[in-house]
């Protein structure tokens, strides 16, 4: 996970808002340098706010957040800006004066905030020119929950970070609108079903790249994402995210998008997976118990969905095909006409 490192230049609160607006005349090699907020071990303030900011290319803001939801620590959020968005347009660095359809892409485990910009086009896709691109960090195995933590709930509180947090920072002085979309791959695609179906209203369409669609599917599916809970060492204890998946059974349903699936019945869903065998785009011989398993989940919500009545369903099943970024990144265009389509964008 990113880190700010050397270059942090300590900042006065009431510069930022300068500062900001000089990062738009410098080119991406110039706007490296970090502009900071409040130091280290000050005490966090209720919600979140930006204590850096930083452009790392072309139309591309890193901010970094420090947030009460995840213990007053500070993460990383990617921002894909749109044609005509600078920092000029944040007013007084609080109220913008424009705000812009907003899609939420989410990171997978293993992954980061930063890893659509550098394992996808998607900085280079030009149907994007016009909306504002979120993807935050969600950690090696957050999940897009708020944990249980043995029942007594608080850090990480990721869910509650994304969706209550960062959503308000952003659209209060970061120029995004109230028109939302969700989108994400394996563990961010789990992420974008569940908070397009436990926010009604928050997105007008998701979409779930080999996403972990019925974690409670059966034991093979329920054992894979305990190891996924166990940390990337193994060394976690992986019911402080949901609970045991039996005793804690009611918690572990309301993260799963299967049966969460009534809730998206009125939204367009995407959904898209290999079979986990050797496809068109992996190197020959590869395969993917993961991605074969995530297969089984995503027909098993497709058929819930249309058991509930669902009314916009489109599904890839794209049959060879393993975990993978090629994949991801097809998916990604296949579906952003209907994502777009509900931001009333023209792709």
């Amino acid at each position: 996970m990113h880190r700010p490192g050397a270059g942090v230049l300590p900042v006065p609160a009431v510069l930022l808002a300068l500062l900001l607006a000089l990062l738009a005349a410098l080119t991406p090699a110039t706007a490296s340098a970090r502009t900071a907020g409040p130091p280290p071990g000050s005490h966090p303030r209720p919600g979140a706010e930006v204590v850096a900011v930083t452009r790392v290319a072309d139309r591309q803001v890193d901010l970094s957040v420090r947030s009460a939801a995840l213990g007053g620590r500070t993460v990383e959020v990617r921002l894909l800006t749109p044609d005509g968005w600078t920092p000029h347009d944040l007013g007084d660095g609080r109220h913008p004066r424009r705000h812009w359809p907003t899609l939420w892409l989410l990171h997978g485990c293993c992954g980061d905030y930063t890893s659509w910009t550098a394992m996808t086009d998607v900085a280079e896709t030009d149907s994007l020119r016009d909306v504002l691109v979120v993807m935050p960090e969600a950690g090696w195995n957050g999940w897009y929950s708020d944990w249980w933590n043995q029942g007594r709930g608080g850090d990480p509180a990721w869910e509650t970070f994304h969706t209550v947090e960062l959503r308000r920072l952003l659209e209060r002085d970061w120029g995004a609108g109230g028109t939302r979309v969700v989108a994400g791959l394996s563990m961010g695609g789990q992420g974008a079903l569940s908070y397009a179906a436990r926010h009604p209203g928050m997105f007008r369409a998701t979409a779930a790249y080999s996403g972990s669609a019925h974690p409670l599917l059966d034991d093979e599916s329920v054992h894979r994402v305990l190891g996924f809970f166990a940390g990337p060492n193994g060394d976690e204890d992986p019911l402080r995210v949901w609970g045991d998946p039996v005793a804690q059974r009611r918690v572990w349903q309301s993260h799963d998008p299967f049966h969460l699936a009534e809730r998206l019945r009125s939204i367009p869903v995407y959904l898209s997976c290999g079979d986990g065998t050797t496809g068109p785009l992996d190197a020959p011989g590869s395969t993917s118990a993961l991605e074969a398993d995530f297969n089984r989940q995503n027909h098993a919500l497709a058929e819930e969905l249309r058991r509930v009545g669902a009314r916009h369903v489109t599904t890839n099943f794209y049959g060879p095909g393993t975990h993978g970024w090629p994949y991801w990144e097809r998916e990604l265009h296949a579906s952003l006409p209907m994502l777009l389509t509900a931001l009333g964008v023209d792709g």
